[in-house]
């Protein structure tokens, strides 16, 4: 027999009712979000992309639809993840926070957490996997969300969170799975597949679509985009316009600083080096990462022999995986970047482990990737396809926004493409010299093909003297008709 709904229970329930319609009306997705934003943050598919420009409003748009999912599911995660915590605190972190307090939604916040905790026992999470090991942190949540910013950014274990780490966190409360971010420079990757995936639902706004672009500027985003064009004497065509206003996936190998190419650069067999160098760089915000070179003296190419990349490792710890490339390849040389911090953590491990480390020659950076660039056109550098360095370089982005000054873009950084430079700059292949070929004996039949491809050489170069001075000639004879 069901109990007996009495009259105070019913006046409590309604009241709950009353209230919660309150606190619906109060957080309202179509109130806070403009036109072209809305139907992201309304989105009921399980599995989302959305691909933006920059200035498009996505950080705002994310903040909303953690706060939206976290206030109608409660007692689940909404989690947002971007490359690294730092950058999480800036793109989202105030917005989320400004959004709390804004509808007085009475949340609890953890500065040192990045969590908001709302009072139905929902919590919103903010967080960082700058490598494959942050990964598996995420792993026994569950989530009623989870957003993935920045995912062009992301190397290739972007997959591994997604389908090994955040499908199954998703299961208690048949969460949703966002990936976001703008297209990158190459129209390739976990994400890019996604974005043009049917089994996805897609979304896509600009800074066109933000109205709060002019309210601000006092320029339309129309008048703004004529200017950048003027500025940088370019067209609307221009691939990195399509990509950077307009959001749209181009082939840009322009805009990416290392031109490795998997085609001309991609190795993976063993070989038998002779002489080795470890580069190391030493990570403060972002990973430590480790890359070892082999070469040979008979041959100009060198090779990527082995690579790490790890984050938020402790002094001890990077110190025994340098130690322990340092005992196995014996190298002529460990170079790393000494600035700052690092300077002493190079002492440090030099006191502790005896392995002598060098300062990294930081000085002209952009020569010497140049000098990088050269080495891989010419097929003299090689790294294994699917490796995190070669993996990088589809990602790593020249910025323009000052055509005199280009620099690299802040937008995503590779430790491993650093190690890998500064190992590459200390490293010794690139002095070998080609044999010398000792000419053939006179009267031998190799001496007369010799020196018949000699004569001809030469009877090639008389002809074309006489023909160029004949033309001379008749051009002169043609100008002196003209006067006459």
């Amino acid at each position: 027999m069901a109990p007996k709904v009495t009259a105070a229970i019913q006046r409590r329930i309604e009241a709950l009712e009353k209230r919660r319609s309150a606190a619906d009306a109060v957080f309202d997705l179509s109130s806070i979000l403009f036109e072209r934003q809305l139907p992201f943050g309304t989105e009921t598919a399980r599995q989302v992309t959305a691909v933006c420009t920059r200035r498009a409003g996505k950080s705002y748009a994310c903040a909303a639809k953690l706060i939206d999912v976290a206030r109608k599911k409660p007692g689940c995660v909404a989690l947002y993840i971007t490359l690294s915590r730092i950058n999480a605190k800036r793109l989202v972190w105030g917005i989320v926070k400004e959004l709390a307090e804004k509808h007085k939604l009475g949340a609890k916040v953890s500065e040192a957490e990045l969590c908001l905790e709302l009072t139905n026992g929902s919590r919103i999470y903010l967080s960082g996997a700058a490598d494959e090991s942050e990964v598996e942190k995420f792993r026994g949540l569950a989530l009623g969300l989870c957003i993935v910013d920045e995912a062009q950014s992301f190397p290739a274990y972007l997959a591994k969170l997604v389908d090994e780490v955040i499908a199954p966190a998703l299961m208690d409360f048949a969460g949703q799975l966002f990936l976001v971010g703008t297209p990158g420079p190459v129209p390739v990757g976990y994400f890019h597949d996604c974005s043009v995936s049917p089994t996805w639902a897609h979304h896509s706004w600009s800074v066109v679509d933000n109205p709060w672009i002019a309210k601000k500027s006092g320029f339309t985003p129309q008048a703004l985009l004529a200017q950048e064009l003027e500025r940088r004497g370019v067209t609307v065509d221009d691939a990195s316009i399509q990509r950077e206003w307009f959001g749209r996936w181009v082939l840009d190998a322009n805009a990416l600083v290392f031109r490795f190419d998997p085609e001309r650069n991609g190795r993976s067999e063993r070989r038998a080096w002779q002489h080795y160098v470890i580069g190391v760089d030493l990570g403060f915000d972002d990973a430590d990462a480790i890359a070892v070179l082999g070469w040979r003296d008979d041959s100009p190419e060198i090779d990527l022999v082995e690579e790490w990349v790890g984050a938020k490792q402790s002094i001890t710890g990077l110190m025994e995986r340098v130690k322990s490339a340092y005992d196995r390849y014996q190298p002529m040389a460990v170079v790393a970047d000494t600035g700052g911090l690092g300077k002493k953590i190079a002492e440090e491990i030099t006191q502790r482990t005896q392995v002598p480390i060098e300062a990294a020659e930081k000085e002209r950076k952009l020569e010497h990737i140049e000098l990088l660039n050269d080495a891989m056109r010419t097929s003299r550098f090689f790294a294994p396809p699917d490796s995190r360095f070669a993996d990088d370089c589809m990602r790593v982005e020249w910025d323009r926004s000052n055509p005199e000054k280009p620099k690299i873009s802040e937008r995503f950084h590779s430790d491993i493409a650093d190690a890998t430079l500064y190992a590459w700059r200390r490293a010794l292949a690139w002095t070998f010299v080609e044999p010398k070929v000792a000419p053939p004996k006179i009267n031998t039949p190799l001496w007369f093909e010799h020196e018949h491809h000699r004569q001809m050489q030469e009877l090639e170069a008389e002809m074309e003297r006489e023909f160029e001075a004949n033309r001379q000639a008749r051009a002169e004879a043609a100008e002196l008709e003209g006067w006459l």
